[in-house]
Order: C-alpha cells, then structure tokens, then sequence
C-alpha cells in the first residue's frame, strides 16, 4: 500500500493546482496521503513520522507558519490523553491492576470465552462511569494485560490479540450510545442540531449495540484459536485489604469521574479533569507515582502522534483541502429522488475516503455532516438521518492508530500491528454499511425518523 500512496503523494503535489484548491490544499493532501502510508505500515516509528508530518508542513507551504504546524501540540486533547495514561500507569503500579486482574480470572473460572465476555460487558457498563473510551481503554489495558500474563499466555496470542483488538476497535462504540460519551456524538450532535440527551440515546441504542455486537463476533472469528485449547491458569485470590496506594488511586479516579460526569453543571474541558487527576498522582504523599516512573512508563509515543494527527487534521481543514476532497465526491452522489437508498449509499462509499485521509474524527465529521446533510435535503430526505448515517460510517471505523486516542495507548503496547488494525477497518466499514441500512434505517423509521422525511415531488 505504502508505494500506492506514495505515489498518490508526489502526483498531487506534481500535479497543476485545481482552480478552487489553494496550493496549501494541495500540499496538504499530499502530505495526508504520504502520512497515512506511512502510519499504516509502520516503515518509521509513528511518532517519527508524526514530527516528518509538521516539518514538510512548512516546508511545502501547507500552512501559513511554522506555529500552525504545532497547532494540535496546543490542543487539550493531546493533555488529556496525557492525564489518562497516567491514570492507567497509576492503576498498574498501586497493584489495582493486579488485584482486579485476578479477580475477572477467577470470575471467569479459567474459561478464555468467558473472559472475553466479561470485556465486552464492561463496556457498556463503565460507559456510565467512565465515559470516555480512551479512559476506560488506558485503565482496562493495564488490567487485562495482566490478567494474560497471570495465566500464562503470550502477548502474540490470538486471545491476547483478541482482547486488545476489542479495547482498539469496538470499545468506542459504547461511548457514542451517550450524549456526553466523547467527541463524537458531542460534534454530532452540535452539527446536527435539535437532538436532546434522550433523543441522542433513542437513536443511538440499537444501531450501536448491533455495531458492537457484530464487531465482537467478529473479532471472535478473525481469532477463535485463542479461544480454543485448555483452561487459562487462575491464580490465588488475594486476600489482604486494599492497599493506602490502592485506595488512593480509587479515590483520584473517581473523583476526576466524576468531574467528567458533571460537565455539564461546570463546563470544563475534559482535559481539566485529567490533568487534575494527573497532579494528584505524582504530588507527593497523594498521588502513587514518582516523577521518574511517569517519565520512563507513560509511552511518549502517544502524545506525539495525537498531536500532530491534530496538526495535519488542522492543516487539512484551515487550507480549504478537506472540504475541496469532501466537495468533490458528494458531488458524485446521486440525487435522486426516486431512488433514496443510491443516495444514501453514494454517501456512505465517499465518506471512506475522506475518514481514511483525515485523522482526526472531529474534522471528518466537520466536513461531512454539513455536506451529507445539504445533499439530503436536496434529495427530498430526511437531513438528520443523513448527518447520522455518515458519523456512523466514520465512527465505526479505525483505519490506522492516529485517528484514536484510545487506539495510541492500546497499540504502543505492542499487541497489534498498524497492519492488523487496518484489515480489521475494511472490515468494520462493510459492517457499518450493512449496519446503516439494515438496522439504523428501519429503526429510525420506526421511532419517528424516517429517512424521507419529505414527500417526493
């Protein structure tokens, strides 16, 4: 694939700029397709080729000066996952980790089917906890990534493999169930306009359980040998009181919850919260963690790659480029009003792109929503249902370990190649197209949002 976009690249920036496309476009989307070659092949390190990315951003005029290029190093977000590491780091060395680790081996009596299950079912329930996938994936890590070298078996594994896919892949889902669950269904619905916490909830609930549901299967199947074979080993229950680390640790992370939950009440940034949170863990004589445990075990590797995936994303966006791609596929969607469905599927089909060469989700759903929306209207449907139907297909979807927080921490383990994560996204987006018009559709039709929503001429 690598030589493919590469060779994309160096033709776009060969190429004769288009009239409606600035150079700077031009030379960011030549960027974007190198980056997105390079970060799914994994030829230099991710955060190399994260910094490559923000010098031939100036170098090549991408964006009007060099601070433009650090743009996403000023992004609380890139703070944020900063702070969630370290709670996740914090859970590990209090020895948390290991006492839950032991106690889902047990619950599981040993049956590596059971211990999958119990994964995909804290999902939705920590949801309501913790509602920010990466946070529940920078603790979970830790845990489950015990509880497989407790019982024995190797971080290559299929099972191992299995359950990390599940935390990169599908744990994100349950967090779009929920209003306040992320930055996706908050860009979405701010987009989208008019849709209440509830309402969010009612149209959400099915087409993202079935997306979940389905996605585990999957990732059941692409690994069942992982869940064949004996028992796992389970170790001895531990039977001594919660450690003062322990408790502390319990105490700091559900206090930065529940500054998370009540957002709404104080407006803060989730990034506040965390770094709070983070504060707390290395101050001593409250926190768990010294200074030197954070520096050597946080996985820097994240951070950089977070931050400058913002800073092509930003590139992308400010230079017009993200719009012009986006513009000139939807206008290969037909509008036709006799035929909704070829509508809808041309949006479907041409949002792949434009998520593939974003990596940001809260630019892809940006760029797409306005637009799918304006071509519903045209088409005589239902516009709501059209910005719903293509934050699905972005959603659902991770092509490379940039365009997720969650997907950096659960890849600078080490479980799963940047290959791997990108065959299981082809996968995921013809789950989502079949999700979309068998399961969302008829369902939204039936709670009061249908898709032609206005009659047809």
């Amino acid at each position: 694939m690598l030589p493919l976009l590469t060779g994309l690249s160096i033709a776009m920036f060969l190429w004769p700029t288009p009239e409606d496309l600035s150079p700077a476009g031009q030379s960011a989307l030549a960027i974007a397709i190198l980056a997105v070659g390079l970060w799914s092949t994994e030829i230099l390190p991710m955060a190399v080729t994260g910094m490559a990315v923000v010098v031939m951003l100036v170098l090549f005029g991408a964006v009007p000066a060099y601070q433009s290029a650090l743009h996403g190093f000023a992004q609380p977000v890139a703070y944020f996952l900063i702070g969630v590491l370290t709670l996740g780091l914090a859970v590990s060395k209090s020895g948390l980790a290991n006492r839950m680790a032991r106690f889902f081996l047990h619950r599981c009596r040993g049956q590596r089917q059971a211990l999958y299950a119990q994964l995909l079912l804290a999902f939705p329930v920590l949801t309501l906890v913790l509602p920010s996938a990466t946070t529940r994936t920078g603790i979970l890590i830790h845990v489950y990534a015990q509880a497989l070298e407790l019982s024995g078996v190797r971080p290559d594994s299929h099972l191992s493999r299995a359950i990390m896919m599940a935390l990169n892949s599908i744990n994100r889902l349950a967090s779009t169930v929920l209003l306040t669950g992320g930055i996706t269904p908050v860009v979405s619905a701010s987009l989208i306009g008019q849709v209440s916490w509830s309402r969010w909830f009612v149209l959400m609930s099915v087409p993202y359980g079935v997306l979940l549901l389905v996605g585990a299967i999957l990732i059941h199947r692409l690994y069942r040998r992982g869940f064949e074979g004996t028992p796992l080993t389970v170790p001895e229950m531990e039977a001594e009181p919660l450690s003062p680390a322990e408790w502390r640790t319990i105490a700091i992370t559900i206090g930065a919850s529940l500054l998370w939950l009540s957002d709404a009440w104080h407006q803060w940034h989730p990034a506040l919260p965390a770094l709070i949170a983070w504060i707390c863990l290395l101050s001593p004589k409250i926190g768990v963690l010294s200074w030197r445990e954070f520096e050597h075990d946080i996985g820097w590797s994240n951070f950089f790659v977070l931050a400058t995936s913002l800073s092509l994303a930003n590139a992308l966006i400010q230079s017009g480029a993200g719009a012009w791609l986006a513009t000139r596929l939807i206008e290969q969607v037909p509008v036709m009003q006799q035929y909704p469905l070829l509508t809808v599927l041309g949006l479907l089909i041409v949002s792949t792109p434009i998520r593939l060469l974003i990596p940001n989700i809260t630019g892809f759903l940006a760029i797409t929503i306005p637009l799918a929306m304006s071509i519903g209207a045209a088409s005589g449907l239902n516009p709501i249902v059209c910005g719903l139907l293509v934050m699905i297909a972005g959603d659902a979807v991770l092509y490379y370990p940039a365009q997720s927080a969650s997907s950096l921490v659960v890849h600078e383990r080490g479980f799963l190649s940047a290959a791997e994560i990108f065959r299981f996204g082809i996968m995921m987006t013809v789950v989502a197209y079949l999700i979309a018009f068998g399961v969302a559709l008829p369902y939204w039709t039936a709670v009061g949002e249908p898709l032609q929503r206005l009659p047809i001429p």
